[in-house]
């Protein structure tokens, strides 16, 4: 697994490179803003694994943050812990009923903080909401995506898989390949954003394999964008003689094999198409669809 995403929103400008020193050092990759709109819309373009949120921002509260991100599909999972020098229990509360993780007045103990932390980000692993890789949604709450949608109409699910990852990972190592796999978490957040709204869903069903639910009349468009983007902007993953030539030299069975670079096989269904009696008939069509069309 690579480094846990922390996002802290902190208006105090000691308090947040404290906070950013303190985490970085402990191993997790830290990013920080001063706003709450600032938030709002780094979590749009860079989904971390768990927010650090302060509730007086000069701009907009805390607790109209967490309403934002709980209510907007694809930020409506990450974990929120409230830093506040708020102590009455109305706020504690009222920060809790908005769906906070956890909560914590300042002076605060940095160590249990950091306890704080670890415990909200391995629960949400632990109960199948996130990948620890991507920080994406990944099997219960897209199974809830699923039963959903099944009950709707106007709805498109891509099946979206690394093609030739596996292959990747052997010769360039795993640090490598989790590096991918953020990076394609990254890339379908920034064409979703472009294209799509957001109240589209983005999902880690595991290891190299991605859905995305948008509309039917802006799917066509998202899967051309994620196509061409991931084919060009992947060559950065590797070396300059692999990009060069354009393939992968490998060893199987002792014999050397070209394996071509990596590009992205997507499949689509909606119930513009078929009829559903379950929501393994929609992963299953859209994994058939995949392998048939790419």
């Amino acid at each position: 697994m690579g480094k846990a995403q922390l996002l802290i929103v902190e208006d105090d400008i000691d308090i947040a490179n404290m906070l950013k020193i303190y985490f970085t050092n402990q191993g997790y990759d830290v990013d920080t803003v001063l706003r709450g709109a600032d938030a709002l819309e780094k979590t749009r373009h860079n989904l971390p694994h768990l927010i650090i949120l302060d509730i007086m921002l000069p701009d907009m509260d805390g607790f109209e943050v967490c309403q934002v991100l709980r209510t907007t599909t694809r930020t409506s999972h990450v974990p929120v812990i409230f830093l506040t020098q708020k102590d009455e229990r109305s706020d504690k509360l009222q920060g809790l009923e908005l769906g906070a993780d956890d909560y914590i007045t300042k002076p605060f103990d940095i160590d249990e903080l950091k306890l704080r932390v670890q415990r909200a980000i391995y629960r949400a692993e632990v109960q199948n909401l996130t990948d620890p890789r991507s920080g994406l949604p990944s099997g219960r709450l897209i199974e809830d995506q699923l039963r959903k949608i099944i009950r709707e109409d106007g709805w498109a699910l891509m099946d979206i898989r690394i093609q030739h990852f596996e292959p990747f990972k052997e010769v360039y190592g795993f640090v490598a390949g989790d590096d991918v796999l953020r990076f394609t978490a990254m890339l379908m957040g920034e064409v979703v954003d472009e294209l799509g709204t957001t109240s589209d869903f983005i999902g880690h069903a595991g290891g190299d394999n991605f859905i995305v639910i948008t509309s039917q009349a802006a799917a066509e468009s998202i899967r051309q964008r994620l196509k061409e983007r991931f084919a060009s902007e992947v060559l950065t993953h590797y070396n300059f003689l692999d990009r060069q030539q354009g393939y992968l030299l490998t060893v199987q069975d002792g014999q050397p094999r070209e394996v071509p670079l990596m590009t992205l096989a997507i499949g689509m269904v909606s119930p513009a198409e078929h009829e559903f009696a379950d929501i393994r008939e929609i992963t299953e069509l859209a994994a058939e669809a995949r392998r048939q069309n790419g």
